[in-house]
């Protein structure tokens, strides 16, 4: 996994929209508190994550840009494992993975591979 930036970033997309499902809503909180200390986000500090009345699952997401890191993010405790679905390109993927590396503990599930984007599927453990 190559983490030099790309020569020309015009054409990379720098953004990896994530997803987060049926995990408690501290633990969604967690992750993303955890990614904005590293990346920008389109959701606000304060934009923490709450829990819809209903039937099915609920459905967290975030955009973050990648491709200025801020700074590490301190380990974060999660309530139970978090499953998390990356998508983007290929650089920006592997850049967030690296984020997400900083506060827990990382496995990779499985990817999905497209002509300029990937897709990623991963479990997220407390550290």
């Amino acid at each position: 996994m190559n983490s030099a930036k790309p020569a020309d970033t015009q054409h990379v997309s720098a953004e990896v929209v994530v997803e987060l499902e049926s995990c408690a809503t501290q633990d969604a909180h967690a992750v993303f508190s955890a990614l904005r200390t590293s990346f920008s986000s389109d959701r606000a500090p304060d934009d923490v994550p709450e829990e819809v009345a209903g039937a099915g699952s609920t459905v967290w997401t975030s955009t973050f840009d990648v491709s200025d890191l801020k700074s590490a993010a301190e380990p974060r405790r999660l309530s139970a494992p978090v499953m998390v679905s990356l998508q983007g390109g290929y650089w920006a993927v592997d850049q967030l993975c690296k984020g997400l590396e900083s506060a827990f503990t990382v496995h990779l599930l499985g990817t999905a591979a497209g002509d300029q984007e990937k897709e990623v599927e991963l479990r997220l453990e407390s550290r």
